[in-house]
C-alpha cells in the first residue's frame, strides 16, 4: 500500500479490482475545497484510459510485480514468441498485449516484461532500436544530414521521418518513446 500523494507516473496500481498504470498525476489545491490528486490511468488489460481523483491520504494498492528480460524469437500467427533470458523458457504473447509496440519487434530485440502472478501484463521496450529502411524516396542530390526530414517505412512497417541523404537499406536508430530518428547506424 502507498498513499496517493506518493504515487507517480509509471506506477502500477490495483484499482477497482484491475491493474492500472498511472499515466499522469497532478496535485490539485483549489481555492475552495480540499486538495486532491488528479490522475490519468490506463487499464493494462485493454489499454483504455480514464481519469480518477484520489484524496492525498488515501491508500492505493500497489501489487507485487516481477520483471523478466525476454528476447523476441519469432511470430506464429497472432502470437509472438519470446524466450526468458535466465531460464530459457519460451513465452507466447498475444498481439493485443503488444499493441503498437509490434512495430519495434525485430528478431533478437530484448524487452522487459512486467509480470503479475506469473502472467505478462505489460512490456517495456528498450529506449532505442535499430531498424533498416525498407521504403523511402531517393536521396536528393546534394542533400546533407542537416537537410529537412523525409518519410520512411522501416522493415517492421514503422513509419518515421529520416534525413534526406538516407536511402533504402540504411540502418537507423529510432527512439521508441516518440518514434524519432536518433542516428544512422553503421
Amino acid at each position: 500500500m502507498a498513499q496517493a500523494s506518493n504515487i507517480r507516473a509509471g506506477t502500477v496500481i490495483m484499482h477497482q479490482g484491475e491493474l492500472y498504470r498511472i499515466v499522469s498525476k497532478d496535485h490539485v489545491t483549489p481555492g475552495k475545497g480540499r486538495a486532491h490528486i488528479q490522475t490519468k490511468i490506463r487499464r493494462l488489460s485493454d489499454g483504455s484510459q480514464t481519469e480518477h481523483r484520489f484524496r492525498p491520504s488515501e491508500d492505493v494498492e500497489t501489487p507485487r510485480l516481477d520483471t523478466q528480460v525476454l528476447q523476441y524469437l519469432y511470430q506464429a500467427g497472432d502470437l509472438f514468441n519470446f524466450m526468458n533470458q535466465e531460464t530459457y523458457d519460451q513465452i507466447a504473447l498475444d498481439k493485443e498485449i503488444l499493441g503498437d509496440r509490434l512495430l519495434y519487434m525485430k528478431e533478437g530485440i530484448e524487452i522487459k516484461a512486467l509480470m503479475h502472478e506469473g502472467k505478462v501484463i505489460d512490456i517495456e521496450l528498450p529506449i532505442t532500436v535499430d531498424l533498416e529502411i525498407a521504403e523511402t524516396q531517393p536521396p536528393m542530390k546534394g542533400a546533407t544530414a542537416s537537410g529537412g526530414p523525409k518519410p520512411a517505412t522501416l522493415e517492421t512497417g514503422l513509419q518515421v521521418k529520416v534525413p534526406q541523404h538516407l536511402n533504402i537499406g540504411a540502418v537507423v536508430r529510432i527512439d521508441t518513446r516518440d518514434n524519432s530518428f536518433v542516428q544512422k547506424v553503421g
